[in-house]
Formats: structure tokens, C-alpha cells, sequence
């Protein structure tokens, strides 16, 4: 196996790199450091997220920096403010050996007046997003005419975001003679026609086959339908303890949704989409980053540039339409050679979808059977074991040992461990409405697509909506004071303009037929009645037909707490 000492690395990059703990070079890092080290040439390189990339063209423009030059000799460009940071760290690191070396990051949400400043103290490497490295440029704050390196990280992000005119327009304002390296995971038509335009014969090394899919990665897909996406995707996240994941949706709407119904099932989850504050953002990246948030839901656009550690699983609860936007979302787990699963929830409309992304991708995909609650209980007995294992006991507690074997003395061994775990499962067998032993009584499986639908529950229609000042969790708090019921007991509530919906078992429906119907709310008299899915046209009043329709969020920083405990569940 190849060291980074054959690699021609200079030695106080050889030191940086023996205190992070660096061992051996991965296989881009391989093939691009001595090229770029030896040679001033245009480098196009393909691999996939979480191969080392950065490394990979970190250490050699950080060798070729002159650090006696106070000017800016490097410009890399990323899709994301996330990613910027997280570029300039790395590089920051690197150079931890280095004298006087000055990496500064450009990117929107912060002081275009303090980035400037910053760069004009004396930067050697510019790490910007394309719309604030344009204003700088077009504010005469930064000049990039005399630089000697640009590169191009995560360039298929970038062009798949809509950013090809701006590079087009930043390239156009760089040097002539400067070098360009295009790091990418694939290979788009739009990346490609930069190449072409932009670049000078230039070496193209790729890791694995183009537009290929990782093989840390194993893929699996689950049949659903729109009915029982959400109780598969729970199903999924209570199956095993240990999983820290993103959830891709398609849209806000839909990101927002899930996130909220998460967080009121009692899973510490947060959403992340364009409609949120930078600084809503950034509070739910760092209690992902600091993992007080299990799962981080997320549209394409948002989880752009994510780089966590140990990501186990991403979710595909909405899959996406090409085979490119899937590699990315699945990149985001199986990094730096740690293996990761990614889950496709699929329709039969879907099943199309992952014929050809296992041709494109060249990756197998095995369909999967949805986790039993006899299965989830197991996982997380399991679990609560390992947990008690870990625990360590403090000195003192020797002294209370006496009065607790007192206590305790009628209960022998067995029994003892059958109460430390009743709590748990009787929580897990609450939670789901059914017996220990059995295998699929809340749920039964629906041949022969394998999907599974919800019984013994009931759909309601209330003639309660915004125009009555309710959103979801006010007329969930109404609903739950007048029938006098437990948060678990009121779900799926979707408020609409006029109306809404909402969901209870089946054995309280004699309650809310008995109990709401007539009552006085607001000026008007309350109509309830019990309905399939909603309304397909959101004016009609009647709830009759068709299939439910999505309520409106606002969106609140209170919406991503990042320290809420789950209910039951580890």
C-alpha cells in the first residue's frame, strides 16, 4: 500500500498529516497529488463524495503557495456555504505547519465588509461560494486577475444548481494562463462543456467508472404506497438504534412536513430547506453535527455540500428522477471507506426508477422486507442491554446497596430483568398497539407488492380551519382537550383553509362522533365526519372524494430543538 511520503509531499505537510492521524492515501489522493505536484497542468478528476477529494487538491496548491507574496495566488469554488467552511477548515489543517499561510472564506449570510477585510490583509487562498466571490468581484473588493490556481470542487453540485453562468462569468475574469482543477463525482454535459471551454488539455483521472455509485454503499429499496410512506419510514428508524441519517424529500413543503410530524412522534429530528433563516440553518446543522438530532430531513438543494462524519443511512423518502441526483444523496453515507445503506421508499411508479439507476450506477439494489415489531422490539431490548453494560457506577452508590437489596430481596435474578426491560417494551408495545408476539397486527402486508397499510384506524373530516385561527398543533391541543385524549392518540392533522383531518383509532371513533359534532366554536356549530384521505379540490367543502391534501407551514427556528428526547426509543 502507498504512503504519503512516496507521494512528493513536502515535510511540514508530511507532519500535518501524521498528527491527523492520516494513514495511508485513499486512491484519488493517489492519482492526483504527485500529477499536480509535478506538472502545471489542468486536471479534471472524477470520484465519488467522500473519497479524500479535498486532500487530494488541498496538498499540492498549498505546496505551490508563496507565501512571501501577499496576494491571492488560489480560488476554489463550492456549491455551499457548508461546504466553504468546511473546505477552509480542512486546508487550515493542513497548513497547521506552514508560516504565515492566510485562507479565507467568502460566502452569503455574513459580513461582505469583515470578508473583505479579511482578504485584503493578506489572503493566499480564496474559498467562496459563487454568489458572494461575484460580489466581491463586482465591488472591487476582490481581485482574482493575477491568480495562479482555481478549482473547481463538487462541480456537478455546482452546474446542477444553476450556477454554470456564474462560473462561466467568474472564470472569464481569472487569467489566462492560470491552471484549473475540476473535481466532480460525475460527469453532466454541463461540466464537461466547462472542461472544453475553459481548460487546456487537461489530464482526466477517475476513480472507479464514470457516474458510477460507491461500493460502500448497499442499496436497498422497500415497497410503500402514499398511505404508509411515513409508518414505513418510523419503521425503519426504530429497526435499529444506531442510526443517524438524512431523509431526502423532493420538496420544502413536504421536508417541513416530515420533520414536524417526526418531532411530534417524539423523534429529535430537524428539517433543512431553503425557506429557513441562515441562522435557523446553522442551528440545525450543528445539533446534526453534534448529533442531538438523529435525523436531518432535507431537500437536494439544501443538503448540498453536507459533509457529516459517519452518516449510517440516507433515506429516500421521495425518490429523486435521475440517477446523478441519487448518487449525491447517497453519497452522503459510505465515506472515507466506512460502509452505509441507502433506503429507497418506492411506489410501483417507482419500481422503473430503480432499474435504471442500478444500470447507470452499476450498483445492486435488493428489495427489502419492512422491520416487524417483534424485530424492532428485539433491536431495542438489545439496545437498552448494550446501554446498561455501559454504565458505570459510581462509589457511593455502595453505600444505598444495603436498603436496595432489602427492597429487592423477594425478586430473584429473572425477575429482576424482566422488570429493568418490561419499561422499555411496554413503551414499545404501547407504541404500536400490539402484542409482543406478533408480527404484524397493526399493519398487515398486502400481497404480493409487499406494502402494508394501517388498520383499526380512522380518518375524520372537521369543518375547523386557518380561517378559525387554527394550525396543526392548536386544533391537535383542541382536539385533544375536548375528547379528552393523550398526544399519541390524535394524528395526522392537516389543516386546510376551511377544513381539516385528522386521524384516531378506530376504537375512540364513537368518542369524537359523540363529543364533537354541535359543540360551539368560533360562531359556527362543529361538523364532523369520518372520511377516506381528503379532498383532491381544497374549495369543496364536502370530504367525500379524492385524497388528502397538504396543510401550509410556517416556519419556526422552535421547529428544530435540537435536545428533545425521543419517546421509548434509543
Amino acid at each position: 500500500m502507498q504512503s504519503f511520503t512516496s507521494l512528493g509531499l513536502a515535510p511540514h505537510l508530511l507532519q500535518a498529516i501524521d498528527q491527523m492521524g492520516f494513514t495511508s492515501p485513499t486512491d484519488i489522493q493517489q492519482k492526483a497529488i504527485p500529477i499536480l505536484l509535478e506538472s502545471e497542468t489542468d486536471m479534471v478528476a472524477l470520484a465519488q463524495t467522500g473519497t479524500g477529494k479535498t486532500a487530494a487538491f488541498g496538498f499540492p496548491l498549498l505546496q505551490k503557495i508563496d507565501t512571501s507574496q501577499k496576494k491571492v495566488q488560489g480560488l476554489i469554488i463550492a456549491p455551499t456555504r457548508e461546504l466553504c467552511l468546511q473546505i477552509t477548515s480542512e486546508l487550515k489543517k493542513y497548513a497547521q505547519h506552514m508560516n504565515h499561510v492566510s485562507v479565507v472564506a467568502v460566502y452569503g449570510g455574513a459580513s461582505v465588509r469583515e470578508q473583505a477585510d479579511q482578504i485584503k490583509r493578506g489572503a493566499h487562498i480564496v474559498v467562496a461560494t459563487p454568489g458572494r466571490l461575484i460580489d466581491l468581484i463586482e465591488r472591487r473588493m476582490l481581485s482574482i486577475d493575477a491568480i495562479n490556481y482555481c478549482i473547481l470542487d463538487e462541480a456537478d453540485e455546482m452546474l446542477n444548481m444553476g450556477f454554470y453562468q456564474d462560473i462561466k462569468q467568474i472564470l472569464s475574469h481569472t487569467p489566462s494562463h492560470k491552471r484549473t482543477w475540476l473535481f466532480s463525482a460525475t460527469m453532466p454535459k454541463e461540466v464537461a462543456e466547462i472542461a472544453r471551454e475553459f481548460m487546456k488539455k487537461p489530464v482526466e483521472i477517475t476513480v472507479g467508472s464514470k457516474n458510477e455509485g460507491t461500493n460502500t454503499v448497499s442499496h436497498f429499496y422497500f415497497q410503500v404506497t402514499s398511505r404508509t410512506r411515513y409508518q414505513v419510514l418510523k419503521r425503519l428508524v426504530d429497526s435499529d438504534p444506531q442510526l443517524f441519517s438524512v431523509v431526502f424529500c423532493r420538496t420544502k413543503i413536504e421536508t417541513q412536513k416530515i420533520a414536524e410530524r417526526l418531532i411530534e412522534d417524539g423523534y429529535n429530528a430537524g428539517a433543512l430547506h431553503g425557506d429557513l433563516s441562515q441562522n435557523q440553518r446553522d442551528l440545525v446543522m450543528a445539533g446534526f453535527r453534534k448529533r442531538q438530532l438523529q435525523i436531518l430531513i432535507a431537500t437536494d438543494v439544501a443538503a448540498r455540500g453536507i459533509d457529516v462524519d459517519d452518516i449510517t443511512h440516507v433515506i429516500h423518502y421521495q425518490m429523486p428522477d435521475d440517477a446523478e441526483t441519487y448518487n449525491h444523496r447517497s453519497g452522503r453515507t459510505g465515506r472515507a471507506g466506512k460502509t452505509g445503506f441507502s433506503y429507497c421508499l418506492v411506489t410501483s411508479s417507482d419500481r422503473q426508477k430503480i432499474s435504471g439507476f442500478q444500470k447507470r450506477l452499476k450498483q445492486p439494489f435488493k428489495e427489502g422486507n419492512v422491520p416487524t415489531v417483534e424485530e424492532i422490539i428485539e433491536n431495542q431490548l438489545q439496545k437498552h442491554a448494550e446501554k446498561l453494560l455501559d454504565v458505570s457506577v459510581h462509589e457511593q452508590l455502595e453505600t444505598y446497596l444495603p436498603e436496595l437489596q432489602k427492597s429487592l430481596k423477594k425478586l430473584t435474578k429473572e425477575e429482576l430483568i424482566k422488570k429493568v426491560f418490561s419499561e422499555v417494551f411496554n413503551r414499545l408495545q404501547a407504541y404500536y398497539h400490539e402484542g409482543a408476539n406478533s408480527r404484524s397486527n397493526s399493519m398487515t402486508e398486502d400481497a404480493p407488492n409487499k406494502s402494508f397499510k394501517l388498520q383499526n384506524e380512522v380518518r375524520f373530516f372537521i369543518n375547523l380551519g386557518e380561517r378559525d385561527g387554527l394550525d396543526w398543533r392548536s386544533l391537535k391541543d383542541f382536539l385533544r382537550e375536548n375528547l379528552q385524549l393523550d398526544k399519541e392518540e390524535v394524528f395526522k392533522v392537516d389543516v386546510l383553509k376551511n377544513f381539516s383531518f385528522f386521524n384516531v383509532s378506530a376504537d375512540l371513533s364513537e368518542r369524537v362522533l359523540g363529543l364533537l359534532p354541535g359543540k360551539p366554536y368560533g360562531g359556527h356549530t362543529i361538523n364532523v365526519e369520518i372520511t377516506e384521505d381528503g379532498p383532491k379540490n381544497k374549495k369543496s367543502k364536502e370530504p367525500r372524494h379524492g385524497t388528502k391534501t397538504s396543510r401550509n407551514f410556517s416556519h419556526n427556528s422552535k421547529k428544530s430543538r435540537t435536545n428533545r428526547p425521543r419517546k421509548g426509543f434509543y
